[in-house]
């Protein structure tokens, strides 16, 4: 009867043993496995494209397995994309808040702490979706013209664009279809300043480069002059261009934030601190020199992201 105890004691322990260093295998091989994966998305423009290498390059160091989604649709298609899951986590801007909820008072979009903190709370509400460290730059829509015809006609504001085009002035401008047909971008400047243009003074592009829009008009590319622009572009100097003001105040603050379902966060807490000091890094000034290495000098993306990390020791 003692041998029979003793044996059913060293079954016991055999599989105690047994289920521990299984749950030891199990646990090992999800570590091994890394963490993930992370679907990285974002817009189709070179400032799009540098911030979503940003996330990939610091995700892929913290052991994460990225897919790489950037340059993935216009706001509206990558919306819904992150709204259905389809990816995970993208750079959105501020600003977008009064277009998602445009029932909102607009004088809330145009004061920075306001807006993201409105913005943060409705997707958070209303979409489980939540806003991390947004940056102080504010890329805003502009409209930026050749240096020639701002010195020859005395086109420095947008009051002044107005009156050139009511004048009979002669104006192309190329801008993205979400440009041009969004209510809170050129709609706004045109009712604002009081002008119109027509569908024959624009060149409609499908996506929102504006690489691609102020090199049309650097160029008098099918007799365009005028360029959608964001605040953040580097090449507007380099390419001869002269970004209109805005007397008015027309746009919202536009600060870019990486945005990320909240299931995912919760899963991975720390990739709210893992991206928190890149994007804090982030002011005018800079956004606009990185820019303007993909714009001008012709490199990729995912380069300037990586040497721009590796000097701030973040890789």
């Amino acid at each position: 009867m003692l041998l029979k105890k003793h044996a059913l004691t060293l079954v016991a322990l055999s599989m105690f043993f047994l289920i521990g260093t299984m749950g030891y295998s199990a646990q090992k091989q999800k570590e091994d496995a890394g963490k993930g994966p992370v679907t990285v998305a974002s817009k189709i423009d070179t400032e799009g494209a540098l911030l979503g290498q940003m996330i990939n390059h610091l995700l892929r160091a913290h052991g994460f397995t990225v897919v790489d989604k950037t340059e993935f649709g216009p706001t509206d298609v990558i919306r819904k994309a992150i709204i259905n899951g389809e990816i995970d986590i993208y750079p959105e801007y501020t600003g977008n808040g009064g277009f998602f909820y445009d029932d909102t008072e607009p004088s809330i979009w145009k004061d920075a702490q306001k807006g993201y903190e409105t913005v943060k709370r409705l997707d958070m509400e209303a979409h489980n979706i939540v806003w991390l460290q947004p940056a102080s730059a504010n890329n805003t829509w502009a409209i930026a013209i050749r240096n020639d015809l701002s010195q020859a006609e005395g086109i420095k504001t947008l009051e002044d664009f107005a009156r050139y085009v009511n004048s009979g002035g002669d104006v192309k401008i190329a801008g993205s279809e979400e440009f041009v047909s969004r209510p809170d971008a050129l709609p706004a400047f045109e009712r604002a300043y009081g002008f119109k243009l027509s569908k024959n003074q624009m060149i409609i592009l499908s996506g929102g480069n504006t690489a691609q829009t102020e090199k049309a008009a650097a160029e008098g590319i099918d007799g365009v002059n005028a360029a959608m622009a964001y605040g953040t572009d580097g090449a507007l100097a380099a390419l001869g261009l002269w970004v209109l003001e805005d007397t008015k105040g027309v746009q919202p603050v536009y600060q870019p934030a990486p945005i990320i379902r909240a299931e995912l966060l919760e899963e991975y807490p720390e990739i709210e601190e893992i991206l928190r000091p890149v994007f804090k890094s982030f002011d005018l000034v800079t956004l606009q020199s990185l820019n303007a290495k993909i714009a001008i000098e012709g490199r990729d993306a995912a380069s300037v992201a990586e040497e721009y990390l590796e000097s701030k020791g973040l890789l």
